[in-house]
């Protein structure tokens, strides 16, 4: 056998699928350098074409380009197919494409598709892909034609309305925070039905796949004795409480900065639709670079939280950081173990949560640095947004991107991949197999703090 195909057949499930993202970005270059992808006479740098594409798959909606002037019609339609791609993942379509050949989905696939969204079990996975394929097309159709058939008193055209609309709908369930408008949402900040569908399609996407199939098997009422799982319960309090901090902080630190002027609920929709565009979407609907530093580092924290754990979004996720603060609480009141509804989390859980967080934040650190030395005339605060953007996969900038250099753009395409594949599969990438310790030394304590 060649040495090659060996190698490759011997990949544990998490570096296979970091072998499949990377080969999706190849594809996906190859979508957006096809004939009659861009506008006439633009002509795209082989470098933005993969910035792009690695943005697409990650779903962060950075970009040195904008889309709407680079772009014709079919060219925007390839973006959102590479939207799809990284938003449901790749194991998640390749295994509804075997479905529907008729292909046996093998352990092998099942370890790839448990990688891929997070999950603890093989039990139920191939299930799993079908209502996530099911209901992330159903919300992206209702949103396409609630925001098409709106869109028609913006736009001239019924087939216009339809584009915006659908790529909106698109754009913003699998919150890859791209747009066609050339500003965002900012042509939309004193409409507040779009403002709400788009919210609401951006917290489907990024509240969790598990949430949304428990929510549907809940309305549903076939079982009476239904129970949402504890990773629902808690993803959902820590999901609505950031959304609802970050609302009332944003709207107080910028009350009296750039929000002065405007009435109390226009204030209160431009603070609401950035902390929740701050999960994972990166769409916004005022010009962030007017808003203090303080409201930007508050933003950088919330995007380096980001969505949660099977979603389309990256960061640290909701609930790592729902668990570290657990832990501090229970500690603090002189507790070891962590107990909230009724439930007990395993300590494995803790550990993994305190070991993505302590990686994280190496690694913003890290490109925090790297970037400072390469882009010197950029602000410190720009770059740490520019970065925790990237990793969380939200695509918020203070409009950098396009200033970067060469090793700036690499360095931004390695935190979007990083943060797509979601650190425990990094982790898993690097240091291979697991293995079982076959012997223990003596243990003995260590003074701590």
């Amino acid at each position: 056998m060649n040495p090659i195909i060996r190698r490759i057949r011997n990949f544990t499930p998490a570096q296979a699928i970091v072998s499949y993202y990377f080969l999706a970005i190849g594809f996906s270059v190859g979508l957006l350098n096809l004939p009659g992808v861009h506008q006439q006479g633009v002509r795209v740098a082989f470098i933005d074409s993969v910035f792009t594409a690695v943005s697409a798959v990650s779903v962060t909606g950075l970009s040195v380009l904008n889309i709407s002037e680079t772009y014709t019609t079919f060219g925007i339609a390839m973006l959102m197919v590479i939207l799809q791609l990284g938003g449901i993942g790749i194991m998640s379509l390749g295994t509804f494409v075997w479905l529907i050949v008729g292909k046996k989905i093998g352990l092998r696939e099942r370890q790839l598709i448990m990688i891929d969204h997070n999950q603890h079990s093989l039990s139920g996975v191939v299930h799993l892909i079908i209502e996530i394929i099911k209901i992330i097309l159903l919300i992206e159709l209702l949103g396409a034609l609630i925001l098409t058939f709106y869109f028609t008193q913006y736009y001239d055209t019924f087939s216009e309305a339809f584009l915006h609309g659908l790529f909106a709908s698109v754009s913003a369930t699998t919150n890859g925070g791209f747009d066609i408008t050339g500003e965002s949402m900012i042509p939309y900040h004193k409409d507040y039905f779009v403002q709400i569908i788009n919210m609401t399609l951006i917290i489907l996407g990024a509240i969790g796949f598990p949430v949304l199939i428990e929510l549907k098997a809940f309305l549903s009422n076939k079982n009476k004795n239904f129970r949402f799982s504890l990773f629902t319960k808690i993803t959902t309090v820590t999901f609505g409480l950031l959304l609802l901090v970050g609302t009332i902080v944003i709207l107080a630190l910028e009350m009296f900065n750039s929000f002065r002027g405007m009435s109390w609920h226009e204030a209160l929709f431009s603070a609401m639709f950035q902390s929740v565009s701050t999960r994972s979407a990166g769409l916004v609907t005022v010009d962030i670079t007017e808003f203090t530093q303080g409201t930007n580092i508050f933003i950088s924290a919330l995007m380096f939280i980001g969505a949660s754990p099977s979603s389309v979004g990256g960061g640290i996720r909701t609930t790592t950081f729902a668990i570290a603060i657990l832990f501090l609480i229970n500690f603090a009141r002189g507790k070891n173990e962590i107990q909230i509804f009724n439930r007990e989390i395993q300590l494995t859980d803790v550990l993994r949560s305190y070991a993505v967080i302590i990686l994280s934040i190496f690694i913003v650190l890290f490109a925090t640095i790297a970037l400072s030395i390469s882009e010197p005339s950029l602000p410190i605060t720009a770059i740490i947004f520019e970065i925790t953007s990237a990793f969380g996969t939200c695509g918020m900038s203070l409009g950098i991107t396009d200033d970067l250099s060469n090793f700036g753009k690499i360095l931004i395409m390695l935190l979007m991949f990083v943060g797509r594949i979601g650190l425990i599969s990094f982790l898993y990438t690097i240091g291979g197999r697991t293995t079982k310790t076959k012997f223990h030394y003596p243990k003995e304590r260590v003074i701590i703090g």
